[in-house]
């Protein structure tokens, strides 16, 4: 079997100096990728800074035979995310795969949380994907090839408690990889959300000792899948944890229509409403908006 390579292409890799960025990086950069490890170096809750861990990285991708850069960059600003786009630019001229894989973890409960707190995991996982996002795609678009990787969580689709600004800024990235898909379909851009789960130094606090084994180089394989150029699929959301991989969506009941409705006839309705058995889903990138007004305006008088 042949073994799908990325010799000749660019991929930007945020948050790779460490964990599961750096089983990313490690695996296309063995595949033939050029690669941009992009590291602050900064603490779980994204205080502070050690320009060395970015270097530490390229340096054992280039012990391993691969070809690798630093980018201390911080994604939390405009202009750092261009700054990480620009390392690319600058040393090999093109960029081909964005993975962006940067965050950071902190526990505030919702009544209790500041703004400060709650800006500090915004700022680097929802800002942070856009920022980055924003200077590549043109560049994707008007060399009709793209590979955007995103990073979002189950904690983004189930949530834990004391999580309210990871929960937000994990959930946003579905947003931006539909719109990433639908507006670069026609110009070979594609996006897809993974949903990793890994034991790395952000479960810090949390009981693992039951965990069955949970190496990030279990998620690396579908991540490398996703960002290369046989991946066809986009706008699409992939989980892989402790060597399980899903597709997880987001899916409808087919639903109830009436002429008239009043408080009473919702409630009177609800099972209706609710009842799973004749689903719809529709896919972002295949028309899924237009799609979903379709089936809404098709049931009007029946």
């Amino acid at each position: 079997m042949t073994q799908r390579r990325f010799d000749g292409r660019v991929a930007v890799i945020t948050g790779s100096g460490r964990g599961l960025g750096f089983e990313y990086a490690r695996l296309l950069a063995s595949l033939g990728a050029k690669i941009v490890i992009n590291d602050n170096g900064s603490a779980l809750d994204g205080s502070g800074a050690d320009t060395s861990v970015a270097q530490q990285a390229v340096d054992q991708i280039k012990a391993e035979g691969g070809e690798a850069v630093a980018c201390t960059e911080s994604v939390a600003t405009a202009e750092g995310g261009k700054a990480i786009i620009d390392a690319a630019l600058d040393t090999w001229g093109r960029i081909d795969v964005l993975i962006h894989n940067a965050g950071n973890t902190r526990f505030d409960p919702l009544d209790e949380i500041t703004h400060e707190a709650f800006r500090a995991l915004v700022d680097v996982h929802m800002m942070g994907a856009f920022n980055v996002v924003r200077p590549a795609f043109p560049l994707m678009k008007a060399a009709g090839y793209g590979r955007v990787v995103l990073t979002g969580s189950i904690g983004g689709i189930y949530t834990m408690p004391q999580t309210v600004h990871y929960a937000m800024s994990k959930a946003s990235m579905i947003g931006l990889n539909n719109a990433i898909s639908v507006e670069g379909n026609e110009f070979g851009v594609k996006s897809n959300v993974i949903l990793p789960g890994a034991v790395t130094r952000m479960a810090e606090g949390i009981d693992t000792s039951q965990f069955p084994p949970m190496d990030p180089a279990l998620v690396a394989p579908m991540v490398g899948y996703l960002a290369h150029e046989d991946c066809a699929i986009s706008a699409e959301i992939y989980a892989a944890v402790a060597g399980r991989m899903a597709r997880v969506y987001v899916t409808e009941t087919h639903g109830v229509w009436h002429k008239d409705w009043s408080i009473d006839s919702v409630a009177e309705s609800m099972d209706a409403i609710r009842d799973p058995s004749n689903n719809l889903t529709f896919h972002p990138a295949e028309g899924g908006f237009g799609a979903h007004l379709g089936i809404s305006f098709g049931m009007v008088g029946s």
